[in-house]
């Protein structure tokens, strides 16, 4: 097939085919007498192992070795495990930040009437005043005194 067959039967452009044939990622396909790149089934297969890796999280250097591992012959499972491992403590560190991010969000929202000029307003001042952390040192929702940083 050619690169815009294989692009319309993936759900990608033809641009992001070239992008992962210049980034390794997708092999360049023989070229046919007329000049056309010629894409069989197995670049099917690969552009959805890289969407799929991509939807998970995975950066395009991360899947580039996760297709290696899977291309090599009695490739390391241990390696795919711990770069899956390393992946997910990077979203649950991503997750804590955005928690962190919606504490603090939550308790500006509650701290401002929502009324009045915008002079005074507490959500602009924790934004304005670099010196104070967004967070009061009243007790929080949980209970919790720690500050939100």
């Amino acid at each position: 097939m050619t690169r815009g067959q294989l692009a319309r039967r993936c759900g990608v452009g033809p641009e992001t085919i070239r992008f992962y044939e210049r980034r390794g990622l997708l092999p360049e396909a023989p070229r046919s007498s007329g000049g056309y790149r010629r894409f069989g089934a197995d670049a099917v297969d690969r552009l959805v192992f890289i969407r799929r890796a991509k939807a998970l999280g995975f950066s395009l250097p991360e899947i580039g070795e996760l297709l290696a591992l899977h291309d090599a012959p009695g490739g390391d499972r241990a390696r795919v495990k711990a770069l899956t491992e390393t992946k997910l403590e990077e979203i649950e560190a991503k997750m804590a930040d955005l928690d962190r991010m919606r504490s603090v969000l939550a308790e500006l929202a509650e701290q401002c009437s929502g009324r009045g000029p915008v002079d005074g307003c507490p959500i602009i001042e924790a934004l304005a005043n670099d010196s104070r952390e967004p967070s009061s040192t009243d007790t929080t929702r949980s209970g919790d005194s720690t500050r939100h940083g």
